[in-house]
């Protein structure tokens, strides 16, 4: 099984994919590699610069690649087999994603926007500027034909964790 957690930026994707990781031992968490400096936080992710980013995608390194927010993302073949893998992806590369994994399972992690601008000001990343475009992106649709279970994180950590812990269930039958 390969789960693909999607939605806009601050909606909480990194911490609820950590307490599931926390919760759930047997869950394979996808590092991604990512054209952004290591030091800048958040996920744990492999930080690259673009001509390594892009040698490595033209060697076939990635699984699944994108670009958003001036910066590029990779999912590495490597790390996508296994009994239960979980990514934090895109919902632009959804259908992509469907083609590579058929049995792709999307859930889709969304809050209001008042809790996304709260989040995106609180870690400090992005300007005034950069946030009002990622929450314009917020309402970004998923693609026709792609079906999500939706996660609402509008609420403590914890009950975020709960939420995606309970749709991820399936996984350990």
């Amino acid at each position: 099984m390969i789960c693909a957690i999607v939605g806009p930026s601050g909606a909480g994707k990194d911490t609820l994919i950590a307490g599931a990781k926390s919760a759930m031992p047997e869950l394979h968490v996808v590092r991604r590699v990512i054209t952004r400096p290591t030091e800048a936080g958040g996920e744990d992710f492999e930080g690259v610069s673009q001509g390594e980013f892009d040698a490595r995608k033209k060697a076939g390194e990635f699984a699944l690649s994108w670009e958003a927010h001036g910066l590029s993302y990779g999912i590495p073949v490597t790390q996508t087999t296994g009994q239960a893998v979980i990514f934090n992806g895109s919902r632009a590369i959804l259908e992509q994603a469907k083609r590579v994994f058929p049995d792709l399972r999307v859930i889709l992690v969304t809050a209001p926007s008042a809790v996304l601008a709260e989040r995106l000001a609180a870690r400090g990343r992005e300007t005034a500027s950069d946030i009002e475009k990622r929450l314009q992106r917020a309402q970004f649709s998923l693609p026709e034909g792609i079906d999500a279970t939706v996660v609402c994180n509008d609420g403590t950590e914890a009950e975020g964790i709960q939420r995606l812990l309970s749709v991820l269930q399936p996984v350990r039958t």
